[in-house]
């Protein structure tokens, strides 16, 4: 493994020197054609070991001219005010340790640092000089401060700290970040030296997407810087959007060397998209050209999702610019104050060190003036604007510096420690180097794949530091606690939660506004319930960013095919379903006994339909069937009180009576069939209406018969034995003891039931029975069919005797009312759903047992009250000898000779 190892260094390196202008000579040894244009400090002398360093003092570089005398890389330009504060603070840290006896108590640390000027070249030549010095061609690992070089800090940017890596980690020389928090630096595999004292972006992503849930946004864009950063930042972010079923609206990237195309493509699809909310993952460097960008076109109305690399930076953070950025809110490196940190800032001047050429230049650029005797060049500006052109500021300033320039007069980035982050990250990355090397020194044992004899500082090879940075935890100056665990990165920790807001004086402000807090695997966002968030919108509220509008209740989310999930159509729940909740994808179905309101956002319990005794329909046919069976009553009053009267007698009164009886059954069974059925009242309807008409019809039949057996006798020219009177009760009580055996068998085998009818009407339930066995019913019914058919035969036979009182033509009317009335019930039962259609039956048997009232006891009561001289025994019926065959029998007697030559056979009892 280790021989495949320096192969493949020596390939790169012989690919690195190949592009930064090696050549090779004919001796077989390489000699640089370019040199390293390299700026930065070092302090190395009566010193231990050295710690690298890699800061972004300047923010780009300068293309270079092949044109040149002296071929050098490419020189920078942009002083950056806050590159340049880190690289200080981490000189006051070292300085500090050196201090203390607790930490490497035999040995000091110098320091070697380099700007990397925020380029990958510069960062890659920065991490060859480390390993070779300018003039080397191999690695000894005592670069050109001739200590021994322990391990880097840097180097700035994730894209940076990754083409830094992949060189020092060939050697496994351990490197320490501070800020790139890029995901891909976790896998060991690539980068085998690398530890770091930020989160990576999985943490952050992770962060940004609950965030996002918290607020309710569905809808969200993404901007990315062209880099490792940012193009790893937005993946990760996708990948935990997807995982939430969140949507991204749509996602571009910022150039790292300026394109109006490329630019203007971002902007488009930000003026274009309905996202109101967009994550932006890059540098403050990058992040710069963008933000004018937005100025330039007037883009206002977004909430911006800041990540940590520029959600603190004060190069963004300017009152001018936030209208466009005000009220963004983002994800920051927990703020720490640094003991004597601001004093040591202060105490800087470029006469100290006239070879200080970072310290000059930032004189120069601070106090806007040129220092005596200097050749350190003012601020040039080589950068691309907005047209596309290249403006090329040369502003060597013709005022001379006096170095009587108060610090404190000065209001920049550099002096700011209200905001100190990543300031505090750089301390923590070089306390994570020293206390590795102190464990090591002391010989402490950890769990490694190095064993034997322990090496003492400076006696040692780089890769052994690495199993005491891997699994580092020490207690920090502010009493937190730095844990990283096997992969190099922060174990535990949070990010603050901050909200650009705007000061009584017109400044953007910091505001803290929750925590998200982590812990292996346990994540945990807080926001303060006291601290007030500025939204950037009209309604300065929380904005409402999403494809589609969250669907109301009532409707579901209809999927738009070829379209993120969050943009679907929402369509009503069908009926008998709902979606109580807005935004849900299905409707759920209705209970058995539910059906769906009219906004289909609720379920409500079916109306529940069966004919009521309140309502107008029920209540009238109540009045009817009471009327009727009161009518009667009335009759068979009359009829008892003239009991005795001819008429009343004639033709069987005892049939009159269970007839009228039958009357009342029939009525009053009606009343069964109102109201909500039970069991117990399916039951008995159907019964005591069958067993009602039976006893009517039976009593009837012993009617016709007597007349049908008196037309026989008047029309016969023999002699003809009439009925008695006994046969035509046996008849009655016949029939209605097979009625009731059926009946009993029908309750006893397949009695009804009430039933629950849903088919019938979706949003009604049906009380209604379940007549059972519908061949009991036929045959019930059918017995009833028959007997009435036999009624109307027998009578529609003799409805020609002559007689004053033509009881057989009015019984031959009724039969004819009966059955016209159950001839149309059929058709009209059947049309009909329902409580109409047992209104229908109800009027069938109330039409039917009126008509029978009407037909066979309206005429007699007529005459017995209102013709009472016509009641007499002449007029009803009489003898008439039967030799005279010219005077026919009556229907009240029938009379012949028998021993005297007159026989007498009377109809009546």
């Amino acid at each position: 493994m280790a021989s495949i190892k320096k192969c493949l260094a020596l390939g790169i390196f012989a690919f690195l020197w190949t592009k930064l202008g090696a050549q090779e000579k004919s001796e077989g040894s390489c000699k640089l054609l370019r040199k390293f244009n390299l700026t930065g400090l070092v302090e190395a002398k009566n010193h231990s070991m050295v710690i690298g360093g890699l800061f972004p003092i300047h923010s780009r570089t300068i293309p270079t001219n092949d044109s040149d005398e002296e071929q050098v890389s490419a020189k920078c330009e942009g002083f950056n005010f806050r590159g340049f504060r880190w690289m200080k603070t981490m000189i006051h840290t070292l300085k500090e340790i050196n201090e203390r006896k607790d930490i490497l108590p035999n040995h000091t640390l110098g320091y070697q640092i380099f700007d990397t000027c925020f380029s990958i070249s510069k960062a890659m030549e920065s991490a060859l000089v480390f390993l070779t010095g300018q003039e080397e061609n191999r690695p000894n690992f005592r670069n050109s401060t001739g200590k021994y070089l322990a391990g880097v800090i840097g180097s700035g940017g994730s894209s940076l700290t990754v083409a830094a890596s992949r060189i020092l980690g060939l050697y496994y020389l351990p490197q320490v970040g501070y800020t790139s928090s890029c995901s891909i630096l976790s896998d060991k595999f690539q980068f085998t030296s690398f530890v770091r004292t930020v989160a990576s972006d999985k943490i952050q992503s992770e962060a940004m997407v609950n965030l996002i849930k918290h607020f309710g946004w569905v809808w969200v864009g993404a901007i990315a810087a062209d880099d490792d950063y940012g193009k790893y930042g937005v993946k990760a972010f996708k990948e935990k959007m997807e995982s939430a079923n969140l949507c991204i609206a749509f996602s571009e990237t910022i150039p790292k060397v300026y394109s109006n195309e490329k630019m203007q493509k971002a902007v488009n699809a930000i003026r274009s998209s309905t996202a109101k909310v967009i994550v932006l993952y890059a540098s403050d460097l990058d992040l710069s050209p963008f933000v004018l960008e937005m100025v330039h076109h007037n883009i206002t109305g977004r909430t911006w999702i800041a990540s940590e690399a520029w959600i603190t930076s004060a190069l963004i953070a300017r009152p001018e610019y936030f209208p466009y950025f005000g009220g963004s809110i983002g994800f920051a490196i927990p703020r720490a104050d640094i003991p004597g940190l601001k004093e040591f800032l202060y105490n800087i001047h470029p006469s100290k060190d006239p070879n200080d050429v970072l310290t000059i230049e930032f004189w120069q650029t601070a106090f806007n003036c040129t220092w005596p005797n200097s050749s350190v060049p003012y601020n040039i500006d080589h950068r691309i604007n907005m047209t596309g052109k290249e403006d090329r500021l040369n502003s060597m300033s013709d005022k001379l510096c006096t170095g009587e320039e108060k610090l404190e007069d000065l209001e920049n980035t550099y002096l700011d420690v209200s905001q100190l982050r990543i300031t505090n990250n750089v301390k923590q990355a070089v306390y994570v180097m020293a206390y590795a090397l102190d464990r090591l020194d002391r010989c402490e044992y950890v769990k490694g794949p190095f064993k034997g004899d322990c090496l003492h500082i400076p006696d040692f090879e780089p890769q052994m530091v690495m199993p005491y940075l891997k699994n580092a935890a020490f207690p920090t100056h502010d009493g937190n606690k730095i844990e990283l665990d096997d992969s190099g990165d922060v174990k535990i920790g949070h990010y603050d939660i901050l909200n650009w807001q705007l000061d009584d004086k017109g400044e953007i402000t910091f505001v803290n506004v929750g925590k998200y807090t982590f812990e292996s695997s346990n994540f945990e966002l807080i926001l303060k319930k006291n601290s007030t968030i500025f939204w950037n919108t009209e309604s300065s509220r929380s904005p409402l960013s999403v494809c589609t509008h969250v669907c109301p209740p009532g409707t579901r989310k209809g999927i738009r095919h070829g379209e993120p999930i969050c943009c679907f159509d929402c369509i009503p729940c069908a009926d008998g379903y709902v979606s109580e909740k807005p935004g849900q994808r299905e409707c759920d179905q209705c209970g058995e006994d539910y059906w769906s309101n009219a906004q289909k956002s609720k379920c409500v319990l079916k109306e529940v339909e069966f004919l009521a005794y309140e309502e107008a329909l029920g209540f009238t046919l109540v009045i009817l069937s009471i009327i009727g069976a009161l009518v009667v009553l009335a009759v068979t009053v009359v009829y008892v009180i003239y009991r005795h009267t001819p008429l009343v007698n004639a033709n069987d009164r005892v049939l009159s009576f269970l007839i009228q009886m039958s009357l009342v059954i029939t009525m009053l069974s009606s009343m069964l069939f109102i109201g909500k059925p039970y069991n117990w009242s399916c039951m008995a309807r159907q019964v005591t209406l069958a067993l009602g008409f039976t006893l009517c019809l039976s009593s009837i039949l012993g009617k016709t018969i007597s007349l049908f057996f008196a037309y026989r006798i008047s029309v016969s020219k023999t002699r003809f034995t009439s009925m008695h009177p006994l046969f035509r009760k046996v008849i009655v009580l016949i029939s209605v003891l097979a009625q009731v055996g059926i009946c009993v068998a029908y309750l006893v085998l397949e009695p009804p039931r009430v039933y629950k009818n849903m088919e019938s009407q979706n949003i009604k339930i049906i009380f209604e029975c379940n007549e059972g066995s519908v061949e009991f019913l036929c045959i019930i019914f059918g017995v009833d069919v028959f007997l009435a058919l036999l009624c109307f035969l027998t009578t529609f036979v003799a409805r020609q005797l002559p007689d004053n009182y033509y009881e057989g033509k009015c019984i031959t009317f009724g039969m004819l009312v009966f059955f016209i009335v159950w001839i149309s019930f059929v058709p009209a039962y059947l049309s009909t759903k329902g409580k109409f259609k047992v209104a229908v039956e109800i009027f069938a048997i109330l039409a039917s047992s009126y008509g029978l009232l009407g037909c066979v006891f309206a005429p007699k009561c007529f005459i017995i009250l209102l013709r009472p001289k016509r009641n007499t025994e002449e007029t009803v019926g009489g003898r008439v000898p039967t030799v005279d065959r010219s005077i026919q029998l009556t229907s009240a007697s029938v009379s012949s000779e028998l021993n005297n030559t007159t026989v007498s056979t009377v109809l009546d009892d």
